[in-house]
């Protein structure tokens, strides 16, 4: 009777065997594939982080710069109402529209008013700054910023620290 026994519960481990094997044999190989999926997905995004870097590189590298030749600043008509229209369409307030250009925010108010007009140098910025996008105006507003910010604090009267002086006890 123990054989009997021992060959029923073999031939029960081997058919549960096969039946597991039957059921579990698609899934192996579907999650074989998604192994494969994921992976080339991995590459392909490492693939796109290096390109997304080698192209902030480049943009950090290529500067925007403030520059008009002699004959668009010749040919510029600079009215008080296109120094301001310019202002506005690349979305400055007059004090950083003075700050990229240079000057108060008292002279751009009077460019802007019809008092002055903007001269020389002030132009070529205003002729240059009509070529620029919203964008990389900001950044060379928060590149100016930055430095005007750090010349303002080193011409600022420094606070002065005084000693106290301790009158000198008398004998």
């Amino acid at each position: 009777m123990a054989k009997i026994e021992g060959i029923i519960k073999s031939e029960i481990v081997r058919l549960a065997k096969r039946e597991i094997r039957s059921s579990f044999l698609p899934l192996r190989r579907e999650v074989w594939g998604m192994k494969l999926k994921l992976s080339g997905l991995l590459k392909s995004c490492a693939k796109v982080g290096r390109w997304a870097k080698e192209q902030a590189r480049r943009a950090e590298r290529t500067e925007v710069k403030l520059e008009a030749s002699i004959e668009e600043v010749k040919a510029s008509r600079l009215t008080p109402e296109r120094v301001r229209g310019l202002r506005k369409k690349l979305g400055l307030s007059q004090r950083e529209l003075g700050i990229l250009t240079g000057v108060t925010t008292g002279a751009v108010v009077s460019w802007e008013s019809g008092k002055f007009k903007p001269k020389g140098e002030k132009i070529a910025v205003l002729v240059a700054l009509r070529k620029l996008r919203k964008q990389d105006v900001k950044k060379l507003l928060v590149k100016k910023a930055g430095v005007v910010a750090k010349k303002k604090i080193s011409k600022k009267a420094r606070p002065v620290i005084r000693k106290r002086r301790v009158p000198k006890k008398r004998k």
